[in-house]
């Protein structure tokens, strides 16, 4: 199948069927080409709704779940959007594609993968975006941040990331353990309230080094 066929296969029969139906995030998915963003290896999984094996043990997103954070968030323009994991740059591309004066910085606990970020970024010309080798769990910017979207899961909730919001900001992130894990939307109402709506069920990876329940022993 051609390659334009297989995006637009993605988007009407994986994207849009999972209820991602807001015209702007169709469209930044049918701009930007996933494959590029693919190990070779892995090329002809790259329109399929399946997560895909990046190094060091990760995966990219399933389309359809990319589709639904790009529509919980929304990034409009001159906002800032900080998005915790950036793997191989897919998401890092789409959100910054959202709007012309987005401002993204990309934080990756991986060099290899950030460094393949960057470069796969490169070669759409994004290069007005930052994708930092850090670990999101130390790191501490100092900024507020219009759109937060984490890309792995928190098995215990973690309040650091919604605390970097700024008022009328959102926040998306996975929260649980397989088998059922609950996608998110934080949204920073004033400075000292936040409002949580559930979004859906999903499982995704693990924030690295992120908490976890302690075990049960008997």
């Amino acid at each position: 199948m051609e390659t334009a066929d297989a995006r637009e296969q993605m988007i009407e029969q994986q994207v849009r069927a999972w209820d991602v139906l807001d015209g702007r995030v169709l469209e930044v998915m049918r701009r930007v080409p996933r494959e590029l963003f693919v190990p070779a290896a892995q090329r002809y999984r790259a329109y399929a709704d399946v997560e895909v094996p990046l190094a060091r043990g990760q995966h990219m997103l399933r389309p359809s779940l990319c589709g639904r954070l790009l529509q919980a968030l929304l990034p409009q323009e001159r906002e800032r959007v900080l998005e915790i994991g950036a793997g191989s740059g897919y998401l890092t591309a789409c959100l910054r594609a959202m709007a012309t004066e987005v401002r993204v910085r990309a934080l990756e606990i991986f060099p290899e993968l950030a460094e393949e970020a960057c470069r796969n970024l490169a070669l759409l010309g994004m290069r007005d975006l930052e994708v930092v080798d850090a670990d999101a769990l130390q790191a501490d910017t100092g900024a507020c941040y219009d759109a937060i979207a984490v890309t792995a899961s928190l098995p215990l909730y973690d309040a650091r990331f919604e605390r970097m919001l700024a008022v009328g900001g959102r926040l998306f992130v996975v929260v649980g353990e397989p088998p059922v894990m609950e996608a998110r939307l934080v949204r920073r109402t004033a400075p000292d309230s936040f409002a949580t709506q559930s979004l859906f069920e999903t499982v995704i990876d693990p924030l690295i080094n992120a908490a976890r329940p302690p075990e049960f022993t008997f």
